[in-house]
């Protein structure tokens, strides 16, 4: 399969400190049946379209993958897991660990809709507001794999959870400060409200490709 490049002309926007995106690419799909971050989505692999609606948001971009073979198309810098085994909690603590940057971003590669405009937002809120976090709650709980974290303050509280073996992503959250996004801030940069529609199924995948075409 010929592979097109990632297309990442938009300019980087003004942020007012530098970001690290990472991109989770360790999730199992098991309901998908194949590999879903490459699973073609409109012509390219759905996590290529992913890192192209977040890049200008970020000044390193990098992808938590345990099979780093499969994405060396996309030209990033590929971390498999510091400690295997934790599912997304691993990554995110493998691209916390690994980030350059004060602030990361944290997506799934399932997101065909993730928000750069939300993320935007995130940013100046964790800046303004000297928080954590800033993570969205949406009509399923909190998001935190469409979030932003402050790197200094949650590595070590990330690290403490995996050692714990307390594994769920957000088990964490109250040692640390939080903003959650609220609908009205979630509508005012993410008007479409699928910002953090991730695919699982084929019937998913079908449903998204149509709704990005429409």
């Amino acid at each position: 399969m010929r592979l097109s490049p990632l297309r990442l002309e938009t300019p980087k926007l003004t942020c007012p400190a530098d970001v690290s995106l990472v991109i989770h690419a360790g999730g199992k799909s098991a309901r998908m049946g194949a590999d879903k971050a490459l699973k073609l989505f409109l012509g390219r692999p759905l996590i290529q379209r992913v890192v192209e609606r977040l890049a200008p948001i970020a000044d390193e971009i990098m992808v938590t993958t345990n099979q780093p073979e499969k994405y060396g198309f996309l030209g990033l810098r590929l971390l498999p897991d510091l400690v295997p085994g934790c599912g997304s909690l691993g990554g995110l603590y493998t691209g916390l660990a690994a980030a350059s940057h004060p602030i990361v971003a944290m997506a799934a590669c399932d997101m065909p809709f993730a928000s750069l405009r939300l993320f935007e937002m995130a940013v100046n809120i964790l800046i303004e507001e000297e928080v954590d976090i800033v993570v969205p709650r949406g009509n399923s709980g909190l998001e935190p794999m469409h979030a932003v974290y402050r790197r200094e303050t949650c590595l070590p509280v990330v690290r403490s959870a995996i050692e714990a073996r307390q594994l769920k992503v957000i088990n964490w959250f109250p040692k640390v400060q939080v903003h959650e996004m609220g609908e009205s801030e979630i509508a005012a940069a993410d008007p479409s409200g699928l910002g953090f529609w991730n695919i699982n199924t084929p019937e998913d995948f079908t449903t998204a490709e149509q709704q990005a075409q429409e």
